[in-house]
């Protein structure tokens, strides 16, 4: 049986008037009025209500708890248990990942053959035993050692008769669960099992590549992150510049050339600016000249490797690996003098913006977003996201594929604020953006071009 249930550390006040809260972390989050019969059901979800009750009725009552579910599960307070009966041990308990997450349990095809996906992975969390994935909207806490069990049975497929065979297996409804995660899958009869899960771009994902890009960015997991100092009552803080070596040292000071090139002072003067003069935006023509010196498309060719492998090149003005050049340009318009508020992808090989419909919200979020990411009091005029085609760089080289992909944004990084500190515009690069925005607002599945890198651009204001 599958039932919600508040997270740790969430309880539910009734106020006066029917008027139902949420306290958290020291929070109270305010969740409308209810009537008595929903306020007295509303005291289940302490140990946990079951959702096909929930679901089977359409009465006003009914709906009113499904609201509730909705609401807590969009603020990141609610899990579900999946228990044997009401009163029952739990098998698992499902954490939401995703504020959109919501537990589907389709009914399964008896003749298909199950097994675990490739992602899939069981790690040590404290004293508990999660499950998780990152195609996965949710992360799973195993409470009963039969689920381990069941885990481990999924590693060859199986059909739901050969599960139900075995002593432990925990029930049609924990491997629905999986599915509906996709920590498991139905398998394809003419396919293998690489090619038989999902679609051909994620055949040309490692697993440890598609975790490292989920785990690093935001959008896809509800774990802390950002400028915590997570360890600072642990470990005092790595100096600033490392100790030096012992033994003889050669002052390069004393044989250097004593004038700067044009390249080194252009390196000196750069700095990241999180202040711009909105009085006074960047506009579209300083635009056009940013993107022609630093992302245009240079050249074009197909090349003969040595395997006898034909690759084709669309260079830009930047060193990439492999001559890969996955990492496309798109615009979250702000302020811009003769340029529309709104999104934009650059297509660098045409030189020109094309607008990408979007919602207002959507905007105001990947902008917020920038914004809370810099400190900064005010957003930015523009916000850059760097997408990456991740199969121009896997499908070539493997095991690094996707450090492979964030040492391009680096140098990506540090090509945008050469070409923005030569126009006297301001700049600052973020560590982290949310790729499950990205995904919504261009319709691309985050595995085949997701958001990698971000950086803002603008006019400075003056003595910033």
């Amino acid at each position: 049986m599958l039932l919600a249930k508040l997270g740790p550390g969430v309880s539910l006040d009734e106020e006066a008037g029917g008027v139902l809260r949420a306290r958290f972390d020291r929070e109270t989050l305010l969740l409308g009025k209810f009537s008595a019969a929903s306020l007295r059901h509303a005291s289940e979800f302490a140990t946990g209500r079951p959702l096909s009750a929930v679901r089977r009725n359409e009465g006003p009552e009914d709906k009113e708890l499904r609201g509730l579910i909705q609401r807590l599960a969009l603020h990141g307070l609610v899990e579900y248990r999946l228990a044997r009966g009401a009163g029952g041990r739990d098998i698992l308990v499902v954490e939401p990942q995703m504020r959109d997450y919501r537990p589907n349990l389709e009914k399964l095809d008896a003749a298909r053959r199950f097994v675990l996906s490739r992602f899939a992975y069981l790690r040590r969390r404290g004293e508990d035993l999660i499950l998780e994935s990152p195609l996965a909207g949710a992360a799973f806490r195993l409470c009963d050692a039969r689920a381990a069990s069941a885990i481990a049975l999924l590693a060859t497929p199986r059909t739901l008769a050969e599960l139900r065979s075995e002593p432990d297996f925990p029930g049609e409804e924990f491997l629905a669960l999986l599915v509906d995660c996709r920590i498991a899958f139905a398998t394809d009869p003419g396919k293998a099992l690489r090619a038989g899960e999902g679609d051909e771009d994620l055949a040309l994902w490692e697993f440890h590549d598609l975790l490292f890009h989920v785990r690093s960015t935001n959008g896809r997991h509800a774990n802390p992150t950002g400028g915590l100092y997570a360890h600072a009552d642990l470990v005092p803080q790595p100096p600033a510049a490392r100790p030096a070596w012992p033994g003889p040292a050669i002052e390069l000071a004393r044989i250097a050339d004593a004038n700067d090139s044009a390249v080194a002072a252009l390196l000196r003067k750069r700095r990241s600016e999180r202040i711009f003069d909105d009085a006074h935006p960047i506009t579209l023509a300083e635009v056009a000249r940013f993107l022609d010196g630093a992302a245009r498309i240079v050249s074009r060719q197909r090349l003969i490797e040595a395997d006898g492998a034909e690759i084709e090149i669309a260079a830009r003005p930047y060193p990439s690996g492999g001559a890969s050049y996955e990492l496309e340009l798109y615009l979250a318009v702000d302020k811009c003098d003769g340029l529309a508020r709104g999104f934009y992808h650059y297509d660098a090989d045409r030189h020109a913006l094309v607008a990408i419909e979007v919602t207002q919200r959507q905007l105001e979020a990947i902008i917020d977003d920038g914004q809370f990411a810099m400190g900064a009091p005010k957003p930015p005029q523009i916000m850059i996201t760097m997408a990456a085609r991740f199969g121009r760089v896997s499908w070539k080289y493997s095991g690094f594929a996707y450090a492979l992909v964030l040492k391009h944004v680096g140098v990506v990084m540090q090509t945008l604020y050469l070409m923005a500190t030569e126009m006297e515009l301001g700049a600052c690069a973020i560590g982290v953006g949310d790729i499950d925005l990205f995904a919504r607002m261009t319709g691309l599945p985050f595995h085949v071009e997701g958001a990698v890198g971000q950086m803002a651009i603008g006019r400075p204001a003056p003595n910033a």
